[in-house]
C-alpha cells in the first residue's frame, strides 16, 4: 500500500486535496469518486527514509487503540453530533480526555485535516493503525448521506457485538489454552534440557528402548540440532503470513475462510451481513444511488469476500437486473431475507426492509454468542483429551526406561 496525495471537486464545486493510502492511482481515483469528488491530480508520495524509521518506530511502540477506546470514542461523537455540535468541536474537546496517545494524536490531525477542507472519512483513512477500513468506511455513508451521528452510533453497535463476541470466545477457552501453553512450555523443557541428560543414561541400557522414549529422544536430538532454524522458520512464516493478508488474495481467501471457520464462522457472516443491511438501508434511505451505494458498502463490511460478492450485485444492477435477482445470485442471504428484499422492492420499502434484516442477523447474533459457550464446551472437551494424551506420551518416555531398570535390577 502507498500514499497517494490528490486534489479534486467536491459536489458542491469546491476545491479539495489530501492524502489516501491505497493500492494504486486508479483504486484512489475509484475510492474519490466514489465519495463524491471528482479527482484533477493523483500522485504517489515520495517515502522518505525519516518517514520509513517513523513508522517502524510507531509500529514497534505505540499499541493500536483498544476497543474499549473506539467504543467510547464512537459513543461519544455520536452523543455529541446529536446534540448539534459540530465536528471540530466535538473531535477537540474529545481529544483532550483521551488516555491513548496515539489516538489522540490521531484525532488532532484529522481536526488539522477538517480545517483544510478534508472530509472526516478521507482524514480518518490516513490514520489506518487507529481507525480500521470499516470504521472509516461508516464515517464515509454517514457523510454522504448526512447522518454522521447515526453512523458513529451503528460502528458502536458493530464494535460491541465484536467485543461481545470476542469476550465470549476467549472465556470460553481460557482455560483450555492455558493448558495448552502450559504443556508446550513443558514439551520444550522436556526436549532442551530432561531428555539430553536422560540420554546417555538410556543409551547404556543396552535395549531397544520404548516407542515412546524413541519419539522423545528423537524429538529432542532435532531440536537441538535445529533450533535456530525452526525459530527462523517461524519469524519467517509470521511475517510471510501478515505480508500475505495484506495483498488483495490473501484478504479474498481470509475473509473466505473466517466464515467456514466452525461455530465462530457463522456468527461472523450473519453479523457482517447485518453491517451490510444496516449502512445500505442508511445510504438508500437518504437517497443515494443504488449503484453508488453498493460501492460504498462494499468497503464497510470489511471482509473482501463478501465485498466481492457485493460488487458482483452492483454489476448485476447495471445489467438491468432486480435487487432480488442480484441477492439471490450472490448466495449470501437465507431464503427468508431474500423473501423480505423482495416485498421491500415491491413495495418501494427496501430501506424498512433491509433495517428489518439487519434486525433479524442482529438478534441471530446476540442469541448465537450467547450460546458461544455451551456449544464450544464439547470442541474443549477433546482438546484436553488430546493434551492429555500428549502427557501421556511424555509420562511414558521417562519413565518407562526407569521401570526396565528397576525390573531388571529386582530380577538379577
Amino acid at each position: 500500500m502507498a500514499i497517494y496525495e490528490y486534489k479534486g471537486r467536491n459536489q458542491q464545486g469546491e476545491a479539495v486535496n489530501g492524502q489516501l493510502e491505497a493500492a494504486s492511482s486508479s483504486e484512489t481515483a475509484s475510492h474519490l469518486i466514489n465519495t463524491g469528488i471528482t479527482p484533477i491530480d493523483i500522485h504517489e508520495l515520495e517515502v522518505k527514509q525519516a518517514d520509513i524509521v517513523e513508522n517502524l518506530t510507531e509500529s514497534l511502540f505505540n499499541r493500536p487503540p483498544d476497543i474499549n477506546d473506539l467504543l467510547m470514542f464512537s459513543r461519544q461523537m455520536a452523543t455529541l453530533l446529536k446534540a448539534g455540535i459540530s465536528i471540530l468541536p466535538a473531535l477537540r474537546g474529545l481529544k483532550s480526555h483521551m488516555t491513548h496517545k496515539g489516538m489522540a494524536n490521531a484525532i488532532e490531525s484529522i481536526a488539522n485535516d477538517l480545517e483544510s477542507g478534508h472530509p472526516l472519512a478521507g482524514a480518518m483513512q490516513q490514520h489506518p493503525r487507529i481507525f480500521s477500513p470499516l470504521f472509516a468506511s461508516m464515517v464515509n455513508i454517514g457523510e454522504n448521506t448526512g447522518q454522521l451521528d447515526q453512523a458513529f452510533l451503528q460502528i458502536h453497535q458493530y464494535l460491541e457485538i465484536d467485543k461481545e463476541t470476542s469476550d465470549r470466545i476467549k472465556a470460553a477457552t481460557r482455560y483450555p489454552v492455558f493448558v495448552f501453553v502450559a504443556m508446550a512450555i513443558a514439551v520444550g523443557i522436556i526436549n532442551l534440557f530432561v531428555i539430553p541428560a536422560f540420554a546417555n543414561v538410556f543409551a547404556s541400557f543396552g535395549s531397544d528402548l520404548p516407542w515412546a522414549t524413541q519419539i522423545l529422544m528423537t524429538t529432542s536430538e532435532f531440536s537441538i540440532n535445529y533450533w535456530h532454524y525452526i525459530v527462523i522458520a517461524l519469524v519467517i512464516g509470521t511475517f510471510s503470513t501478515k505480508n500475505y493478508l495484506k495483498t488483495e488474495k490473501g484478504q479474498y481467501q481470509w475473509g473466505r475462510y473466517k466464515l467456514k471457520i466452525p461455530l465462530v464462522g457463522s456468527i461472523i457472516e450473519r453479523a457482517t451481513l447485518s453491517r451490510f443491511s444496516r449502512a445500505f438501508s442508511m445510504a438508500f434511505r437518504a437517497g443515494v444511488p443504488i449503484t453508488q451505494t453498493l460501492v460504498i458498502v462494499s468497503k464497510a463490511v470489511d471482509n473482501s469476500f463478501i465485498a466481492s460478492r457485493i460488487l458482483a450485485m452492483r454489476d448485476g444492477l447495471e445489467h438491468g437486473e432486480s435487487l432480488t435477482q442480484t441477492a439471490i445470485a450472490s448466495n449470501l442471504f437465507t431464503p427468508l431475507v431474500l423473501q423480505m428484499i423482495s416485498v421491500g422492492e415491491d413495495t418501494g420499502a427496501v430501506d424498512d426492509m433491509l433495517d428489518e434484516v439487519a434486525n433479524f442477523y442482529e438478534r441471530e447474533v446476540d442469541y448465537d454468542t450467547k450460546q458461544l459457550s455451551s456449544a464450544i464446551e464439547p470442541i474443549m472437551i477433546a482438546v484436553i483429551g488430546v493434551i492429555g494424551v500428549m502427557v501421556l506420551i511424555l509420562a511414558l518416555g521417562v519413565f518407562l526406561p526407569m521401570w526396565d531398570l528397576a525390573g531388571a535390577a529386582f530380577g538379577r
